[in-house]
C-alpha cells in the first residue's frame, strides 16, 4: 500500500510515469525502506496504464458489489413495559461500549 501511495503522490505531483527509483526516493524521504519485489511488481503492473482510468474502472466494479448497507425493515421493537420497570438494560450496554479498544494503535503505522 505504501508503494502505491508513493506512486500516486508522484503522479499527482506531475510525474506521469514514476520509476522504481522515484518511488524509493519518496519512501526514503519519510524514513521507509522500499520492498524491491513489491515495487517491481507494482511498476510492471501499472506500466503504460492510466491510473485515473484504472481507479474509475475499479469504482464501477465496486459499485455493483452488494455492501450489506440496506438495513431492512424494522419490526417495530418490543412494546413498552408497563409500570415502574427501570431501563436497566441500557446501562450495561453503555459500559461495554466504553471498554472497546480504540482504533488508535492497531499494531501498525500508516507506512509500515
Amino acid at each position: 500500500m505504501k508503494h502505491l501511495a508513493a506512486y500516486l503522490l508522484l503522479q499527482i505531483g506531475g510525474n506521469a510515469s514514476p520509476s522504481a527509483k522515484d518511488v524509493k526516493a519518496v519512501l526514503a524521504s519519510v524514513g521507509i525502506e522500499a520492498d524491491d519485489e513489491r515495487l517491481k511488481t507494482l511498476i510492471s503492473e501499472l506500466k503504460g496504464k492510466n491510473v485515473s482510468e484504472l481507479i474509475a474502472e475499479g469504482s464501477t466494479k465496486l459499485a455493483s458489489v452488494p455492501s450489506g448497507g440496506g438495513g431492512g425493515a424494522s419490526s417495530g421493537g418490543a412494546p413498552a413495559a408497563a409500570g415502574g420497570a427501570p431501563a436497566a438494560e441500557e446501562k450495561p450496554q453503555e459500559a461495554e461500549e466504553e471498554k472497546e479498544e480504540s482504533d488508535e494503535d492497531m499494531g501498525f503505522g500508516l507506512f509500515d
